[in-house]
């Protein structure tokens, strides 16, 4: 799908808010395909920029930050989570939203082996159930529950995909691969005084989390 990808495999474990600002600045700075593989601090969810705030689990310990791409609820504390940043002039940056989730998740669903598949399309569910019954494109196991989701964002330097597969498995070499056979590792070093803006103005305001 793409003709070159790097791969960043980032080594330190973040709190919420500060990956979703290093993602932001990712979006803003990468001028090629980045496939970014990442970890978070214990005790973190994010849940989609559409979701409302009262439909996170009343019961849950877990703190919370706000992406800036869709999708639903996530408990980060038993995942695998990336992201990957495609610039503009690309075609899939240039595919429609569906297309584009269906080619990334195609190329996970190789990855994760003969028994995963992706959904198809169902009725829309209502409330906090929409985030345990799978949307079109996601990836079900054998028994057709949900393993796999993302969110997508588009702005004018891009398309912003965050996706999460359930388990620890790091899958961040063979997507790579699935998604680009001229893959090359790189190494990044964010700034931090930007992730503390970011931080400060979206992912760690209180006014950015409770928008909803």
């Amino acid at each position: 799908m793409l003709p070159q990808l790097q791969l960043w495999l980032d080594p330190v474990p973040r709190p919420g808010p500060e990956n979703m600002a290093v993602d932001e600045w990712l979006a803003e700075t990468c001028e090629v395909p980045l496939l970014r593989s990442y970890r978070w601090e214990s005790g973190w969810g994010s849940f989609g920029y559409f979701v409302k705030l009262a439909d996170l689990p009343a019961e849950s310990d877990l703190r919370w930050v706000r992406r800036w791409t869709g999708g639903g609820i996530v408990d980060h504390r038993a995942d695998w989570t990336y992201t990957l940043f495609i610039p503009r002039g690309y075609e899939l940056a240039e595919a429609r939203g569906a297309e584009s989730y269906r080619l990334i998740h195609g190329a996970l669903a190789a990855v994760l082996g003969h028994s995963a598949r992706l959904a198809g399309t169902s009725a829309p569910a209502a409330g906090g159930e929409c985030f345990t019954q799978p949307v079109e494109h996601d990836i079900l196991d054998a028994k057709g529950g949900k393993i796999a989701g993302a969110g997508q964002r588009r702005s004018v330097r891009g398309l912003l995909h965050q996706g999460s597969v359930q388990g620890s498995a790091d899958l961040a070499g063979n997507l790579a691969q699935a998604l680009s056979r001229g893959v090359e590792v790189i190494e990044f070093t964010p700034p931090p005084a930007i992730l503390a803006e970011k931080t400060a103005a979206r992912y760690g305001n209180e006014a950015w989390n409770n928008r909803r």
